[in-house]
């Protein structure tokens, strides 16, 4: 029982370091806040979002997407295209892709310092690890894209590799699926 605890205690610790110097890295290096960098990472992957849809992916209220959105729109990071009925899609500009570029390299560097300790074959086995630790944090359509919203998912996938929260959320649609069908 105690080494649960110690474990689930060190895990606590761990990601909250890690977030706090991906998070510095990330914004530092995109000159944005926390939600605006994870939004240029997201509209690097799936442009032409709306403002409700891309606040719902970073986490936050319509409103204050809203307000996030017209910051990277000041900043020449984002602009609003206009869509069909009076939706407005959002795209990233030259500016923003290399933004975004930016800070997916700045947390790669600080992400691979904090494995340094690791040798390869434990690094290896913390893939494992932590493909099942994120498998296990899937539980609903949306999730995959508010834990991911700051992954580089070319790399996550690259070498024929599989995310395993997008295999998660390909799960969880073909049981729904096969429940309705």
């Amino acid at each position: 029982m105690h080494d649960d605890l110690r474990t689930a205690n060190l895990l606590g610790a761990l990601s909250l370091a890690l977030s706090d110097v991906v998070t510095a890295e990330a914004t530092a290096s995109a000159g944005t806040s926390s939600s605006g960098a994870a939004a240029l990472v997201v509209l690097s992957t799936t442009s032409g979002l709306s403002v409700t849809e891309l606040g719902r992916r970073v986490g936050l209220s319509q409103s204050a997407a809203a307000r996030m959105v017209e910051g990277l729109e000041k900043q020449g990071l984002v602009r609003k295209e206009p869509s069909w009925g009076g939706w407005v899609r959002l795209q990233l500009t030259d500016l923003g892709e290399e933004a975004a570029h930016r800070l997916l390299a700045s947390r790669s560097e600080a992400l691979r310092q904090a494995l340094h300790h690791l040798d390869p074959r434990e690094q290896k086995q913390l893939g494992g690890l932590l493909s099942k630790l994120l498998t296990g944090l899937y539980r609903q359509p949306g999730d995959a894209e508010r834990i991911c919203r700051l992954c580089d998912r070319c790399v996550c996938v690259q070498g024929g590799a599989i995310c395993p929260v997008g295999q998660a959320d390909r799960d969880h649609r073909a049981s729904g699926e096969r429940d309705h069908g």
